[in-house]
């Protein structure tokens, strides 16, 4: 499904998942404006039998049905995405705002999950990072474990394989490339490239960069 995100997206930035606000969102707001409706038609037609109103009475279902179409139309155009570089939120039917906030600076992801929520499958999720600006709070998401699960393994697919040194890297401080099993770190290249984490282009620069360290 493509959308307005895919025209703002860098070059070889990818959509690894999409997800908006459950769907119950909007039902409230459905079934006020339903029993509105219901209410404004039989009203009319009970008036109408003894003055000229049933006409303009009908004129009035059109308000809650617009108000629903509101809600629906924000719900429908509110959208979270975890991309391999960053997390997006986009909302807005004409004007749109979009909020961003990159995979590097995430430090933790904190998921608070009601038990009806567990049974509906929403949540809120909220992203700690090093930086006030951004995305900080996603409320009542759809689906939110393998939300939270997608930006914690795009964020882990974001190192490099040559950063040796960095925390948390494989072999950190065991020096350089050429101590380590080389293959084993081409394989796990060639998986990142399966997921789509890293272009073909990618894939052959640090492939070569290792090789010539054997």
């Amino acid at each position: 499904m493509s959308g307005y995100v895919e025209t703002i997206l860098g070059a070889n930035e990818k959509v690894l998942v999409r997800e908006r606000q459950h769907w119950f969102i909007w039902v409230p707001q459905f079934f006020v404006s339903l029993v509105i409706i219901v209410i404004i038609a039989v009203a009319s037609i009970f008036v109408s039998q003894k003055v000229s109103f049933g006409i303009f009475g009908l004129v009035f279902i059109i308000i809650p049905i617009v108000i629903f179409l509101r809600v629906f139309l924000a719900w429908l155009n509110e959208e979270y995405i975890v991309t391999n570089r960053r997390i997006v939120q986009t909302e807005g039917v004409v004007n749109k705002n979009v909020m961003d906030s990159s995979l590097e600076k995430i430090n933790d992801v904190v998921l608070n999950q009601s038990f009806i929520g567990r049974i509906m499958d929403y949540g809120d999720l909220e992203i700690l990072t090093g930086s006030d600006h951004g995305i900080n709070k996603l409320h009542h998401i759809q689906s939110p474990v393998k939300f939270k699960k997608a930006m914690m393994n795009a964020k882990e697919g974001m190192r490099d394989p040559n950063d040796y040194g960095a925390p948390g890297a494989a072999g950190a401080g065991n020096g350089p490339a050429k101590n380590r099993d080389i293959p084993t770190l081409i394989e796990e290249l060639a998986s990142l490239r399966q997921k789509g984490l890293i272009t073909e282009a990618e894939f052959q620069e640090k492939r070569a960069k290792l090789m010539s360290q054997i």
